[in-house]
């Protein structure tokens, strides 16, 4: 159900981004349920183009702001670096402040946070806890039938033990079980150097090697949706919950985790859950069967939490 339009004008949302493309992607996903679900008119500000001193942070004074849509009902910030601009606009008026991620200061600060449940915050009346990291896919209609396969590698991190051969190890286990699969692979970012020339070693004529460099903003939405599909090493997390949200099944490689890794412990949630699949299991995903009983796709929820709560018949 979407939100009724016809009593009020488009509801305006401030995106705050720190341009990092992790936050970038929290924010889009977000913005594009909200535009859709209550024709918000949305606007994403460079908080980095715009300096706060901490004093007017902390007494919630707002720096001069030109040539945006003025009148926000809702004001959302993703990254740290957003924090002292969304504090600073905090008493405009009217308007609703919105953090996600786990903020560094007092919740009570905002009016509203959206927390990955693995940060171990408890729910709240103002406070939405989801499963994963919200993005910016949206669930595929339908999935492929052909076998085609996708891989997604990270690499070291503060949340598992990182080991290329193990990695290697169990890439090359899964194309030798389904040789009649094709199989596109890349990396990112922090995947090691060494094994991103192993993984190029790999290319032929059913694996197809992406440099992670060459990668687009659109690139893993067109990849999901031609694949039946997915694995995904756990360090990365937004990569495992895009693919989640997509709908095609998903697996999980396995890496040793570290002791009380929040990532880890949201990781072995998305399992338990049915989201995806541990590597053990990789005949069900293989096979197109994973258990979850319901879809994951956090953005929307989200959206439909604050249009409830902050965009529907005023303040509460």
């Amino acid at each position: 159900m979407t939100a009724d339009r016809s009593s009020s004008p488009a509801p305006v949302v401030w995106l705050l981004t720190d341009n990092k493309p992790g936050h970038r992607n929290q924010l889009k996903g977000l913005g594009n349920r909200l535009r859709v679900l209550a024709g918000a008119n949305v606007s994403e500000i460079d908080a980095t183009q715009v300096p706060v001193p901490w004093w007017r942070a902390l007494l919630g004074i707002a720096p001069a702001m030109d040539e945006i849509p003025d009148n926000p009902r809702l004001i959302v910030a993703a990254g740290s670096g957003t924090h002292r601009l969304l504090l600073s606009l905090r008493r405009r008026p009217k308007a609703r402040t919105v953090v996600l991620m786990k903020p560094a200061f007092p919740i009570g600060w905002v009016d509203a946070v959206i927390i990955p449940e693995h940060d171990g915050v408890a729910p709240g009346k103002n406070i939405l806890t989801t499963e994963g990291v919200i993005n910016a896919i949206t669930p595929l209609a339908k999935i492929t039938q052909k076998p085609e396969g996708l891989i997604l590698i990270g690499g070291p991190s503060s949340h598992f033990d990182w080991d290329d051969d193990v990695v290697l190890g169990q890439l090359s286990q899964l194309m030798g079980h389904y040789p009649e699969w094709r199989w596109t692979i890349t990396g990112s970012r922090r995947t090691p150097e060494t094994l991103l020339r192993q993984l190029d070693d790999l290319a032929g004529p059913k694996v197809t090697v992406v440099d992670p460099e060459r990668t687009h903003s659109s690139w893993l939405p067109h990849q999901l949706a031609a694949s039946r599909a997915v694995w995904v090493t756990p360090d990365s997390a937004s990569m495992v919950c895009e693919a989640a949200t997509s709908g095609v099944p998903t697996g999980l490689f396995e890496l040793t985790p570290k002791h009380n890794s929040r990532v880890a412990r949201g990781m072995a949630s998305l399992v338990e859950k049915g989201y995806v699949a541990r590597w053990s299991d990789h005949a069900t995903v293989m096979a197109g069967k994973l258990s979850g009983s319901h879809s994951l796709w956090e953005a929307d929820r989200a959206a439909r939490w604050l249009i409830n709560r902050f965009l529907k018949g005023g303040r509460h």
